[in-house]
């Protein structure tokens, strides 16, 4: 009988032996970030040679030289490019009132906190408590005859407690490791918040000076349209034009001022949407009228592959691939056993007058009920299932991340092309303005001079006017795109030295284009200290 009973308990011990061996051993998947499609690109496609070689020179003669931030890095205040003051401020005003990117900073706060939680799973937990109880135990409970008369107790208690499991197979340290990589994902999230609203208020405040710009342009038509009629109800009296060509001034008039209206409707909902970007309520916020300024910026791209470094939402995609691939490594480890240290250190006593003394001392090491160490046999493929679900969703992030990546490129290209066309477009929108300004005031002339009639007017001056509207927006597109372009990149880009300021013209087109450049900045306020480091 002691035979048996020494040559279990050895085996007990071999057992333990084998799986403290075995604790070196990990279900932790090893983390190798995928290959992304067209990251070893050398130039973009829509780009020109001179917009993307690598030092490249501004107005001034200086150099920028070509950089590779990363993602690490926070982006700054790129808008200042444009030169604008006003931009400047509102930009400011975005960031430390706007609620969508409150919400973000909250998100981030929250990941952080599940992310220590987490991490609270690598130490023991202690806990005390003091407590008292009455019992009074059954007469076979205690190996007493049935009918024994067993006395009530009242025990008194002071504890402490503590708690450990042991990482032996990385579960923990897995789980570790996923809400570490979802908090760096909110992080990165929270910057892609960011950027979208910076590049969303420099649009909508583009969009409201193209307004008014388009607001001047109808001002002026609508100005030369009243010395029109003027002039056609003069001669009208004088008996030289008939009341066709007065009506025919009217109805222009009337037009110009219709469409004047309608920009002053657009103007007022572009401004209100601005008000929201800035935390503000409409009736709070307004902008006196100053038209668009026409510029020219060319934003040196980059290498394609320096993208993947700068865009926050592929850093957002490539971290949750990073969580994923940590939570295979938790359901791998649900197949391997588990071990939990428990134990309690105190006093127990059956009065309160006694409960410190030395003799009242009482320990318990192990669970009070259940096992220390744990291991699974059977569940009906439970953890299998689960293995398998975490391995596609894996699967899934992955294929998320390349798409991402396939978009970041689409949207670059986009943006590129949109700018170099945009560039000649302008130029030549702007000679056609000046052709059908030619063409107004020569048959404005031979309308006087009775050699056309005053439809031919009205046609020539409809042009001008459309012409004009139409260099207008073009100039609104031109600095959406550049912001388009620049968001799309990632928000900004190292420089070494000061960015030089935007040249702005009063005339379209600009024929001297200048190269800027921006520097990377911070965080918002509220999350000054937070650096994501893949």
């Amino acid at each position: 009988m002691k035979f048996l009973k020494s040559t279990g308990f050895t085996a007990k011990l071999s057992l333990l032996a084998a799986v403290l061996v075995l604790a070196g051993c990990t279900s932790l998947s090893a983390y190798e970030r995928p290959t992304a499609p067209a990251a070893t690109t050398t130039q973009f496609k829509e780009a020109s040679a001179d917009w993307t070689h690598a030092a490249i020179k501004a107005a001034d003669g200086s150099e920028w030289k070509a950089a590779h931030p990363s993602e690490e890095l926070a982006r700054g205040e790129w808008w200042t490019v444009f030169g604008d003051p006003l931009l400047n401020s509102l930009e400011q005003q975005a960031l430390q009132a706007n609620q969508g990117l409150q919400a973000a900073v909250a998100r981030l706060k929250e990941a952080r906190a599940l992310s220590q939680r987490a991490r609270a799973g690598l130490f023991p937990s202690v806990d005390a408590g003091v407590g008292a109880s009455r019992q009074r135990a059954s007469a076979a409970s205690q190996g007493l005859p049935d009918g024994t008369a067993v006395p009530a107790q009242t025990l008194y208690r002071a504890q402490v407690g503590f708690a450990y499991e042991v990482d032996l197979f990385g579960r923990v340290s897995a789980s570790v490791n996923a809400a570490q990589a979802d908090s760096q994902r909110e992080e990165a999230l929270l910057r892609s918040v960011q950027l979208a609203l910076q590049a969303d208020v420099a649009q909508n405040y583009f969009a409201l000076r193209q307004l008014d710009a388009e607001a001047e342009v109808f001002t002026h038509a609508v100005e030369l349209r009243e010395q029109a009629l003027r002039l056609m109800e003069r001669r009208f009296k004088e008996g030289d034009v008939g009341a066709l060509d007065v009506s025919r001034a009217k109805s222009e008039l009337a037009a110009a001022r219709s469409d004047a209206m309608t920009v002053q409707r657009l103007r007022a909902a572009s401004e209100h949407g601005l008000a929201v970007l800035l935390g503000k309520a409409p009736a709070e916020f307004s902008l006196s009228p100053q038209p668009l300024k026409q510029f020219a910026l060319r934003v040196p791209a980059g290498l394609p592959s320096s993208l993947l470094e700068r865009r926050p939402d592929i850093a957002a995609a490539e971290r949750a691939m990073a969580a994923s691939n940590a939570r295979i490594g938790v359901a791998k480890s649900a197949f391997f056993p588990s071990l939990t240290l428990t134990g309690a250190l105190g006093f127990e006593s059956g009065s309160l007058g006694n409960l410190f003394n030395w003799s009242s001392r009482s320990f318990l090491l192990g669970p009070l009920a259940g096992t220390m160490l744990n291991l699974p046999i059977f569940d009906g493929g439970r953890r299998q299932g689960e293995l398998d679900g975490a391995m596609a969703r894996h699967e899934q992030q992955v294929a998320l991340y390349r798409q991402q990546v396939l978009t970041a490129f689409r949207e670059v290209e986009d943006h590129l092309s949109d700018l170099r066309v945009l560039e000649e477009q302008v130029q030549v929108q702007a000679d056609g303005a000046q052709s059908a300004t030619n063409a107004a005031l020569l048959s404005r002339k031979q309308y006087t001079e009775g050699a056309v009639s005053y439809l031919e007017v009205i046609d020539a001056e409809r042009t001008v006017l459309q012409s004009r509207r139409a260099t207008v927006q073009l100039a609104g597109l031109q600095a959406v795109a550049a912001v388009n372009l620049i968001r799309a990149l990632g928000g900004g880009w190292d420089a070494a030295g000061q960015p030089a300021h935007l040249g702005e013209t009063d005339q379209f087109p600009s024929t001297q284009p200048n190269v800027h450049t921006a520097s990377f900045g911070s965080l918002p306020p509220a999350l000054e200290d937070a650096r994501y480091v893949p």
